[in-house]
């Protein structure tokens, strides 16, 4: 039986290759072992990781590098392409390159972020990593990319290269900037934040290279990287949680897109993979209210409350209050931005808080203080 552990920064969630393991074919629920198995060893590895003393850090600028792994484990692997290097003609290097240049270019041009740690961290990533490897990671300080399942007969595979994505290139790196930033602690509703806002960037990243208006973006995470044998559209939908696929062998989207729906369970880190579609719908809502370009104000208002507001252990309520009081300090007291991130709350059934004491709240005390809104449901058995 393979064990309920989460995986630490990977796309994939851990109820996806569950399902995986109770529905596939041998070969399919083979490497959904793997990768659980692998997911356990990435845990104390990325703790190393973000140990280990900061790499040198570039002026200004991109600083992008991307390195086969040759279908082995050594990391970072062989260097192919580096900053203003020509096209490898390799899709999956040169797509790791162009999503890494996508992701910098957005939090620099935006919202004025030199690179993931704010200090002109080089973005290194590798690619080929093993054999038919069905994920992508942050570790801590680099990006791995599997190939998705070019290992197996066409029939049989379920996913595409993991680098086919902007948006999945860009929700790893968001972790990141997560943890050089407010660092949310991976688990219940503080990891369910992490999670979206991985999420929230990483679809803004592509709807920005796509120049695409907040009312004629799709909010799907991950399309594209599903094969044409899923009954899917991608991974996740912000526009409507718990539709992005509905498929014999991967299960149904279990995510809730609002407070009533809150999913309770030990699995997935206290599903974070999960509960995430409730904080992903909030923005999408606030972004439709906005319209326009959802990455200008919408963006910027979550992008300024992650670098400055958010704690280790802030949770849902907390981050409603915090987007709702710095919407007011970047546009104005009841201005039309921040009437809009209420909307957005409030179509998830979180209230905002206007008490001038919870503006700044410290983390983790104001919702113990307040409460969740809404009623909590849990899964049968406590799984995904």
């Amino acid at each position: 039986m393979v064990q309920r552990q989460s995986p630490l920064f990977c796309i994939l969630p851990p109820h996806m290759l569950e399902h995986i393991v109770e529905n596939g074919s041998d070969a399919q629920r083979a490497k959904a072992e793997q990768t659980f198995r692998q997911a356990i060893d990435f845990r104390s590895q990325r703790q190393a990781n973000i140990h280990q003393p900061a790499p040198p850090q570039q002026a200004f600028g991109r600083q992008r590098s991307v390195f086969n792994s040759d279908h082995l484990t050594a990391l970072p692997g062989r260097l192919i392409r580096i900053e203003d290097g020509p096209p490898s003609g390799d899709p999956a290097v040169d797509e790791a390159y162009a999503g890494a240049g996508i992701t910098y270019d957005l939090f620099w041009e935006i919202y004025q972020r030199n690179s993931i740690d704010g200090k002109g961290m080089r973005l290194n990533s590798t690619v080929h990593y093993q054999v038919g490897y069905d994920n992508a990671f942050w570790n801590g300080s680099q990006m791995v990319y599997g190939d998705g399942d070019e290992d197996l007969p066409p029939a049989e595979r379920l996913f595409n290269r993991f680098t086919v994505c902007t948006d999945v290139i860009a929700h790893e790196l968001t972790h990141g900037v997560t943890q050089f930033t407010g660092n949310l602690a991976y688990s219940d509703q503080p990891g369910a934040l992490n999670e979206s806002f991985s999420d929230v960037f990483g679809s803004l990243a592509r709807q920005r290279a796509q120049g695409q208006m907040a009312r004629d973006a799709d909010w799907i995470i991950g399309k594209g990287l599903l094969t044409a044998n899923v009954s899917g559209v991608g991974l996740r939908s912000m526009k409507a949680p718990g539709t992005a696929y509905n498929d014999p062998i991967l299960g149904k989207d279990p995510q809730p897109g609002a407070m009533p729906d809150y999913v309770n369970t030990p699995s997935d880190n206290g599903g974070v993979h999960i509960n995430s579609g409730i904080p992903n719908h909030a923005f999408y809502l606030t972004a439709l209210e906005l319209d326009g370009y959802a990455w200008e104000k919408a963006g910027r208002i979550w992008y300024v409350t992650l670098r400055d507001r958010i704690g280790v252990n802030t949770n849902f309520q907390e981050a409603a209050n915090l987007t709702y009081t710095v919407a007011a300090e970047l546009f104005g007291k009841n201005s039309p931005e921040q009437q809009a991130v209420g909307k957005g709350w409030a179509g998830v059934g979180i209230t905002v808080t206007t008490n001038p004491t919870s503006a700044n709240p410290k983390p983790g005390c104001l919702g113990a203080l307040l409460g969740l809104a809404g009623s909590h449901k849990s899964l049968p058995g406590g799984t995904e």
